[in-house]
């Protein structure tokens, strides 16, 4: 049995994954904290999830929480990361985030975090996309030279970054294994006369609608064929159950950064 720390636990993720714990055999929930002066500070975690358990109190993030956890778990927004990382450096806290739409100022506070502690960052904590990342490497390499290649990937109307983290993973692992950089031959959107596209682009497009929990579709297309990958989540509680898989696998390892891929065995 493991204790987590949900961090941001007042957001969409962080109650799914007081859920995801309450549903947990081996997981127990260490603490759930918010911003300081939140509203929710004082409630009891289960009833801010919507659960029938009684659980600790929503408490503001502080140093001396750490000591009640095994393993931080953070879904909360870009700004509140530098702070996270500190506290989990200072108090010598594995940390499992989730956090998307980061800044390359950001991602190197995450490598400098991970020389000191053991850090698992995933664009997506699903077992699925991590399947799906392996399988389009596999598609690129046997007729990613011959292919349009096209992502195309849907949430809900409240999410803040486009394209999502695990579209930009997806290009990622498509743009390495044919030795491309993504920041040159990614083209975002398109929009009046842009003539033929090249066959080295990767192109991404993004819809923003209603209650879409996550969509991702990867294109492969020649002419006369073409290959779709795709990888739909229904529940937020398939990323919320890969972040505490990551927090269990996570507890034993040594400072380094880590991604689901390690989590899964699949690198």
């Amino acid at each position: 049995m493991i204790k987590v720390g949900i961090l941001g636990a007042n957001g969409r993720m962080g109650r799914v994954l007081i859920d995801a714990v309450y549903q947990h055999s081996h997981v127990a929930l260490g603490f759930a904290s918010v911003r300081s002066g939140s509203s929710f500070i004082g409630m009891d975690a289960g009833e801010l999830a919507g659960v029938a358990k009684q659980y600790v109190k929503v408490c503001a993030l502080e140093a001396s929480l750490l000591n009640n956890a095994d393993v931080l778990v953070d879904f909360t927004l870009p700004e509140a990361l530098a702070d996270n990382l500190n506290l989990a450096v200072s108090n010598n806290s594995p940390i499992v985030i989730g956090t998307t739409g980061l800044l390359p100022g950001q991602l190197a506070l995450i490598d400098e975090a991970a020389k000191k502690i053991p850090v698992v960052f995933a664009a997506n904590y699903s077992v699925g996309v991590n399947v799906m990342l392996n399988l389009v490497k596999q598609t690129a390499s046997i007729m990613g030279e011959q292919s349009d290649i096209e992502i195309v990937e849907a949430h809900h109307r409240f999410k803040k970054d486009a394209p999502s983290g695990t579209a930009m993973a997806i290009g990622e692992a498509i743009a390495d294994t044919l030795s491309r950089d993504l920041s040159q031959c990614a083209v975002y959107g398109r929009e009046g006369v842009t003539g033929e596209r090249t066959r080295e682009t990767i192109g991404f497009a993004t819809v923003r609608a209603g209650d879409i929990v996550g969509e991702h579709t990867a294109i492969f297309a020649s002419l006369g064929e073409r290959i779709e990958i795709t990888h739909k989540a229904s529940s937020r509680l398939t990323f919320a159950n890969g972040a505490l898989s990551a927090a269990m696998w996570l507890k034993n390892q040594a400072p380094g950064l880590y991604t689901m891929q390690n989590v899964l065995g699949l690198k």
